[in-house]
């Protein structure tokens, strides 16, 4: 005889749905509405097609901004990543000192946003901040608001000083989850410590590591709030990428369809760069 089914437990999640649907489907609709739409004001609408996402995918305005992000993004996981390997294998295991350097790695994680971006604009100021100031009294010629090069570097070393942190402490967890048996056995072996690394923790972080490349690939390549606070997509457009270019576009320059058919299109990119990290996750948990 089948067991009777409750599905009372239903009414329960109601809540969460209808505050989904309000948060993000109807916005969602709202905005492939606006993609496929042309409007002359007085809130009349006009059928475009595809037309709003060919003048996008043309664009080099975008394609320029494209580039940027990418290559953010690559500059990113290229330092971040092996940076954050290196502190894991070099934090304390146990004891006081494990837990002390545990918090303080996760302090920078706990700033918001907007903030670390008004600290660095502050820091890196030439008549009044720390970096900017040193930097200038040793006779370098430092200033972010007008030197691309500049600009470039305070917010990559921002990014490295915010997010660096969530790489180790997850390296780190992968660490700690390998038994004590497989150094004792290392060591019985007189396994070199590159030989440790290469055979027994690199293979053990494998899955905390390509959560970390998914995780930072797709911040790096959805950051707005930062760069916009430091530099505001300056000088010129050096500092523009994706999140940036689309803000300006909707709201600087009020062009609903280009803009609705742009996110559209930002919103694709990042789910298939999202089903690909996925597909490969789970490969190899397979393999594990």
């Amino acid at each position: 005889m089948d067991k009777p089914v409750n599905n009372r437990a239903w009414f329960l999640v109601l809540p969460v749905l209808v505050l989904v649907a309000f948060s993000a489907v109807i916005p969602l609709m709202t905005v492939v509405n606006y993609s496929v739409q042309d409007t002359f004001g007085n809130n009349q609408f006009f059928w475009n097609g595809l037309g709003w996402f060919q003048e996008v995918l043309e664009s080099d305005r975008i394609h320029a901004a494209l580039g940027r992000q990418l290559l953010f993004s690559a500059i990113i996981l290229f330092i971040e990543i092996p940076l954050g390997i290196f502190i894991a294998l070099n934090m304390p295991k146990r004891g006081f000192w494990a837990s002390l350097v545990l918090v303080l790695m996760a302090l920078p994680l706990l700033i918001p946003w907007n903030v670390v971006g008004t600290i660095w604009q502050v820091f890196g100021r030439v008549d009044i901040g720390l970096l900017g100031h040193t930097l200038a009294a040793l006779g370098l010629d430092y200033n972010y608001v007008n030197d691309p090069v500049d600009a470039w570097a305070t917010i990559i070393v921002m990014d490295v000083w915010h997010w660096t942190s969530l790489v180790a402490l997850l390296c780190y967890a992968g660490l700690q989850s390998i038994p004590d048996a497989y150094y004792q056995a290392a060591r019985i072996d007189q396994a070199s410590r590159w030989g440790v690394f290469r055979f027994i923790e690199l293979p053990k972080m494998r899955g905390v590591l390509l959560i970390a490349v998914l995780l930072r690939f797709m911040d790096s390549f959805m950051i707005y709030t930062e760069p916009f606070v430091v530099t505001g997509g300056g000088p010129g457009n050096a500092t523009t990428f994706l999140s940036i270019d689309l803000v300006k576009m909707a709201i600087g320059q009020f062009d609903l369809g280009p803009a609705a058919a742009f996110s559209l299109i930002y919103f694709l990119v990042i789910l298939l760069i999202s089903w690909v990290f996925y597909t490969v996750m789970t490969a190899q948990r397979e393999t594990l």
